[in-house]
């Protein structure tokens, strides 16, 4: 049974509203395309009310600006609870809206649960510093929040991203516009709902529903909001960073994908390397920023590594990820799944082997079977751009150093990895390549006491972490002239 849609509306100074324009857009199910929802499309006119609800809730005497942290914390660890109650329905959501199969679903709800509990405790661990500067004089520092943010939602792990995003900027104590993406809209409603229900004040929290050309261009380029957090593809991180700097200067934290290189050396463990593999690749489809989309393995392992590999992409199941069999379900949408398969016949035109997979799955919905490609050159498209995808390709290599070369040889610099039983490889390689995440001997290990972000390309910013909030504030220094000695 489908869950309950139960917000499809703006969400504006504390009111579920129709969109100025009376305009609406409907929201998909990828796993057979029809039609859940017809959800209100907001436009430039609904984000300045957003905005403007926003600056009036972050004025110095509204009541959130005037709340204690000790507070903020309790609201922010109350909406905690409230999603741990509706954990199943928030999975069940999740999936229906974005084909994350259930089984993931609930890992990545149970994960945002310590998540918003970590972050809600940073709220009251913001502190300044006094500093001892020379003559009669006493300086300080105090760390405020840096104003109205607007939080772009991605749409392949869209709870995640809000309980990252949104609780960290709350954390701070700034105020916040969401805007989720137009594919998968219904979990920020419904965790919107759950933070009001938690007692976040009025216009502290705001969503937005449309699309990027319209109501995500308005928020980048609003002059009240202070910050823009994005995570989504590199060109369109590209378009924020020149729109924050077109007018007021914004702070911008930016995670932009990756093309990301797992490094198989010849005395890995294979036992392990092989379903580290899969799994970094064909976790959630490919539709995962810090997918293992290269993968390097030493030449003399290459052969034996591909037939193992290609043994256990054949054990993956793909189906309704309603079915808790299933382990790979379908890619976003139309859209995604003809620009997957296009990268699939890129890669045939290019000399790349197809040693499985490589069609789509029936004809309703926007599955991709499991797909490994191998004599994979540096140089071919499918090696260079991200695929987003469930195409693994291998490339074959000799040395560690050679390895790493060609490793950083990319405009991305997400994540990286290496399988070895040799702690001096495992070391240099870490070491030297050039990514904000490395796992050695592992892949996807992530944990909300780490930052996250990444090198180059990939963006700008950390996220998650101690001072992940530090992203989200301003350090004013305070310089007092004191008595003169008697």
């Amino acid at each position: 049974m489908a869950p309950q849609i139960k917000y499809t509306k703006l969400f504006i100074d504390n009111e579920w509203v129709d969109s100025q324009s009376g305009k609406t857009f409907d929201t998909y199910n990828p796993h057979d395309g029809s039609v859940i929802a017809s959800v209100a499309e907001g436009d430039k006119a609904d984000i300045d009310l957003a905005v403007a609800a926003a600056k009036r809730a972050f004025h110095r005497n509204s009541e959130w600006r005037l709340m204690d942290a000790s507070q903020r914390v309790r609201i922010l660890t109350k909406f905690a609870d409230l999603v741990k109650r509706d954990s199943e329905y928030i999975a069940e959501l999740e999936s229906y809206n974005n084909g994350m199969v259930m089984n993931l679903a609930h890992r990545f709800i149970g994960s945002c649960d310590n998540s918003i509990r970590y972050i809600a405790s940073l709220a009251d661990k913001i502190q300044g510093s006094t500093i001892p500067v020379d003559g009669d004089l006493f300086s300080y520092t105090l760390k405020q929040p840096v104003g109205v943010c607007g939080l772009i939602l991605p749409w392949n792990v869209p709870v995640l991203m809000f309980a990252s995003k949104v609780i960290t900027a709350l954390a701070a104590g700034c105020t916040v516009v969401v805007k989720p993406a137009e594919q998968t809209p219904l979990t920020a409603l419904y965790l919107t709902a759950l933070l009001v229900e938690a007692g976040l004040p009025k216009g502290v929290i705001n969503v937005v529903n449309g699309y990027g050309e319209t109501a995500g261009v308005a928020l980048t380029h609003h002059p009240d909001v202070a910050k823009i957090s994005f995570t989504g593809s590199h060109e369109v991180g590209k378009l924020i960073q020149q729109a924050a700097g077109a007018n007021n200067l914004k702070r911008v934290t930016l995670e932009l994908g990756g093309k990301s290189p797992l490094v198989i050396m010849d005395d890995a463990d294979l036992n392990q390397a092989v379903p580290f593999a899969a799994f970094g690749v064909f976790t959630h489809q490919g539709q995962i920023c810090i997918a293992a989309s290269r993968l390097y393995v030493h030449s003399k392992i290459y052969d034996k590594f591909i037939a193992a590999a290609i043994e256990y992409a054949k054990t993956i199941k793909v189906g309704d990820p309603k079915d808790p069999k299933s382990t790979q379900g379908p890619q976003i949408d139309k859209s995604m799944l003809e620009k997957v398969m296009g990268y699939i016949e890129k890669g045939k035109q290019e000399g790349a082997k197809l040693v499985t997979g490589g069609k789509r799955i029936g004809n309703t919905g926007y599955y991709i079977e499991p797909t490994i490609f191998v004599d994979v050159k540096d140089d071919m498209t499918i090696a260079k751009e991200e695929i987003f995808g469930p195409v693994q390709n291998i490339l074959k290599f000799d040395t560690l150093e050679e390895v790493i070369d060609r490793a950083n040889a990319t405009d991305f610099g997400l994540a990286a990895g290496i399988f070895t039983s040799n702690v001096e490889n495992a070391l240099q390689f870490s070491k030297h390549v050039e990514a904000g995440v490395v796992w050695v001997n592992t892949y996807l290990a992530t944990s909300v006491h780490a930052p996250f972000g990444g090198f180059k390309g990939s963006g700008l910013g950390r996220e998650n972490g101690f001072d992940c909030v530090n992203a989200y504030l301003e350090v004013k220094t305070v310089t007092m002239a004191l008595p003169k000695k008697c």
